[in-house]
């Protein structure tokens, strides 16, 4: 397949962000169906034109990933501390069990079940390590608990959880049914309104 250099550039970046973190040059090139050559010459030219946009291309022989730019780091690492700094509470608490009991949930899903915005809850365990997130698409993810949560259970996989069986079925029904009045609040209509 044929690209502009830009359109290139873009989709390089559209993967890596996708990714969230380093993809091999042997990937991208596979993923662009493009030989490893074009791909160096494309990371070159996209970390020229990141100059001055807050995000940096951090590159090795064999992979490359993006990252904030150094300025932007240093504001990053005090809102991350904010952040960690911040007791899990009920909501954090609320979005675990739904991601240890139904694993691969998206959230958009999250958001329905609890109705409310998660997004703020996500990023706090998302940071403490407590949950990760893998691309569905271009726009969404689906988060899934770390073997550090699991630890933190007490339990060695998923299935140990309590009643597994019954709640991981329980919260797959209210999702594939669109009903959150089972679960948590008692809504019967989510409210994205506000985060939590």
């Amino acid at each position: 397949m044929t690209y502009t250099a830009t359109q290139l550039g873009n989709h390089i970046t559209a993967l890596l962000y996708v990714e969230g973190g380093s993809l091999s040059i042997r990937s991208l090139a596979k993923s662009l169906s493009v030989e490893e050559d074009v791909i160096i010459s494309a990371l070159d030219m996209l970390s020229a034109r990141l100059n001055g946009t807050g995000l940096i291309l951090i590159r090795t022989d064999r992979e490359a990933t993006l990252a904030a730019g150094q300025e932007e780091t240093e504001l990053l690492r005090e809102e991350y501390s904010r952040e960690l700094g911040v007791e899990i509470g009920e909501a954090g608490l609320e979005v675990i069990a739904i991601i240890a009991y139904r694993d691969g949930v998206s959230k958009s899903e999250i958001d329905y079940i609890r109705g409310v915005n998660t997004a703020s809850t996500l990023r706090t365990l998302l940071a403490r390590g407590l949950v990760q997130r893998t691309p569905v698409n271009a726009r969404e993810f689906s988060y899934h608990p770390t073997t550090e949560l699991l630890a933190h259970l007490g339990v060695r996989t998923r299935n140990e959880l309590p009643h597994y069986d019954t709640i991981s079925k329980n919260v797959r029904e209210i999702v594939a049914a669109g009903d959150s009045d089972t679960i948590f609040h008692g809504n019967t209509e989510p409210n994205t309104t506000h985060s939590a």
